[in-house]
């Protein structure tokens, strides 16, 4: 008859053992780096260089929405900033990554005319 004490015991023993078929913990860590880089850190590089070609592309007279949602029309354009009239004789200076959508001058003009 086994007692409770060794009972106890066998079970801790095959609790600690790791799985069948891992081996090394250090593989659970690089599969995790793995799926981290996949799922976090290539998409915001991604988004982000989107973000970088949008905001090199913007051009004077084209239509933008801000970041704070202010709309407006690119007046000048400098190293790093923007000037943008959001209303008759209104003009603000933005940082140029504050940029959240640009709108060519020519698509606006067409949804305006249909």
């Amino acid at each position: 008859m086994i007692s409770p004490l060794s009972h106890a015991l066998v079970l801790a023993q095959a609790a600690g053992a790791p799985p069948a078929g891992l081996g090394n913990p250090l593989w659970m860590f690089v599969i995790m780096i793995v799926m981290m880089y996949f799922i976090a850190i290539r998409p915001q590089q991604k988004r982000m260089k989107e973000h970088q070609a949008l905001i090199a592309s913007a051009k004077v007279g084209d239509h933008v929405i801000m970041e704070g949602g202010e709309h407006g029309i690119i007046t000048s354009l400098k190293e790093r900033t923007a000037m943008v009239k959001v209303a008759d004789n209104v003009k603000i200076e933005y940082e140029r990554t504050k940029i959240a959508v640009v709108t060519k001058k020519s698509d606006v003009v067409e949804a305006e005319a249909a």
